[in-house]
């Protein structure tokens, strides 16, 4: 009877916290007593071993929590040393020698003081978000600790205006905003590369079931089993949700190798992704899925009430006031710094141009003489323009029937004509097109306005004529010279996924997001993956 009972306290102590392997021997010798069990009848057993191996389903929460805790000591830390760089670098002979120190602040002085103004410090970085469970992606992180940073220098300085108090040195204030900017942003750089270092382990990792075998499922699970350092383990994939995925799912979960369920079929039947959320709800499990960029109508909302009534406004796009003004002005200095870089650049190949084919260097005009043109924000066309990579009336064979047939097309069945092997293309035009040089004009038009750095591909007149009304939503923004598609894999997309990466790229624009896709930019160039 005693046995039985074990045996279902073991069972009660899988459904509350599930154990990979148990091995309990037992026999007799010693007295368990039990008041729950006959009243408190004594029998005679022995455990002779018992073993517990568990595996904790909060495993990967609890190391959110300890890298997100771990920030608060090594933050102080780094502002501490950070002060103290400060104070030291005012001494150093290259600063001295420039003007001498005239002050009379102390170290134990300074010391007094950095102690208190870290944990000030620290405030303002929580208030900023610095300590959220959940971390932003590198570069936003960096740029909310600048932020903060400028915000307690603002306090500091406001503090001494009003207490009409003048702090001894104002190199000291001025470093001491360098430093910590440099030694946090580095505590934090080293603090995620071990996280991640533990994730690809598999250490702390969420293991994640997907429920959906299609071209998105593929994508999402290609993704995380390339990237271990995202922090997901999938340890099992079903067509669907029906009965029998049910029990595998909850025998995993018994054994505590499931953690979160995700939904990767955008189209499944309505019944089936509420009957997986509430099983996610019941099991205790984290729940994802992935959005229809086509069927969901943005991921930009704002809420208003007009006569009680609540009025959801749907954004095209957060590029707008402020943001439009910003991408603006940074487009222009960026394109003006590198046109004065690549100009020599610019000549050699004008020159290597005409030299292989005398005539125009640049692809400007159809052989109608008509202007080449591309369409713009808006759906406006713009007289376009780049190096010519291609032998003459080039344009015209993509219509020829002949040659379409002989040399085929890589994006047949859509809008778009892509060649892997494309005999127009000359031996010049072939190294311009490997490197992407052949863009390099492309710089005149951002500074004139008709194009951007960053933004969807530009797209030809035929090609928009034959979109469907939603891949229209593409000329939302005006094309740029790179863009989340040309960093992703450039022509090897297929055109569906081509509208999902701009798309997400216009309804999700940030200045970091601008960044990171401009810094990636060489680096997928040179690699030159997709580039034909």
């Amino acid at each position: 009877f005693c046995l039985e009972h074990l045996k279902f306290r073991l069972e009660s102590d899988f459904r509350r916290g599930p154990y990979r392997k148990t091995v309990v021997k037992i026999g007799v010798g010693a007295t368990i007593r039990d008041p729950e069990v006959h009243g408190g009848y004594q029998k005679k057993w022995q455990i002779v071993n018992a073993s517990f191996s568990r595996y904790d389903a909060n495993t990967m929460k609890r190391a959110e929590l300890f890298f997100t805790f771990i920030l608060l000591p090594l933050d102080y830390l780094a502002l501490v040393a950070a002060g103290f760089a400060a104070y030291a670098s005012r001494f150093h002979p290259i600063f001295t020698s420039i003007r001498p120190v005239a002050f009379d602040l102390t170290l134990e002085a300074f010391a007094t003081i950095i102690f208190s103004v870290a944990f000030v410090w620290l405030l303002i970085y929580a208030l900023s978000g610095l300590y959220r469970t959940k971390r932003p992606r590198l570069w936003d992180e960096l740029i909310q600790i600048v932020l903060a940073n400028l915000a307690v220098m603002a306090i500091i300085l406001g503090f001494l205006f009003f207490s009409r108090e003048l702090f001894e040195s104002r190199f000291i204030l001025l470093a001491s905003f360098v430093f910590v900017t440099l030694f946090v942003g580095v505590e934090r750089l080293l603090v995620r590369l071990l996280q991640r270092s533990l994730l690809r382990a598999s250490i702390g990792a969420r293991h994640v079931a997907i429920i959906g075998k299609n071209k998105t499922a593929d994508a999402i699970g290609k993704a995380l089993r390339a990237q271990g350092s995202l922090g997901y383990v999938i340890i099992a994939q079903f067509e669907s949700f029906n009965e029998t995925a049910r029990k595998k799912l909850l025998d995993l979960k018994r054994k505590g190798e499931l953690d979160a369920m995700l939904l990767a079929d955008p189209n499944v039947d309505r019944h089936v992704a509420q009957s997986l959320l509430a099983f996610t709800d019941t099991e205790q499990l984290d729940y994802f899925y992935a959005a229809d960029l086509f069927l969901s109508a943005t991921s930009r909302t704002e809420m208003h009430t007009y006569g009680g009534i609540p009025i959801v406004e749907v954004k095209k796009t957060p590029l707008e006031g402020w943001g439009a003004i910003y991408k603006r002005l940074f487009d222009i200095v960026i394109a003006l710094i590198l046109i004065l870089i690549t100009l020599p650049l610019q000549i050699i190949i004008t020159v290597a141009l005409f030299l292989e084919q005398p005539g125009r260097v640049l692809f400007s005009r159809l052989p109608n003489g008509t202007k080449v043109t591309r369409i713009g924000e808006g759906g406006r066309p713009f007289h376009y323009f780049k190096f010519r990579s291609m032998t003459k009336n080039a344009h015209a064979y993509r219509f020829d029937p002949e040659f379409v047939k002989k040399y085929g097309n890589q994006r047949a069945g859509t809008p778009l004509f892509k060649l892997k092997n494309d005999p127009r293309v000359t031996p010049v035009g072939r190294i311009l097109r490997k490197f992407s040089l052949d863009e390099l004009p492309e710089f005149y038009l951002v500074l004139i306005g008709r194009m951007s750095l960053v933004g969807p591909r530009p797209h030809l007149p035929e090609e928009v004529e034959r979109y469907k009304p939603l891949d229209r939503k593409v000329l939302t923004l005006k094309p740029g010279i790179t863009g989340m598609a040309q960093v992703s894999g450039r022509a090897d997309l297929d055109f569906e996924e081509e509208v999902r990466l701009d798309t997400f790229y216009i309804e999700n624009w940030s200045p970091g997001l601008d960044l990171r896709i401009l810094l990636k930019t060489p680096l997928v160039v040179l690699g030159k993956k997709g580039a034909y």
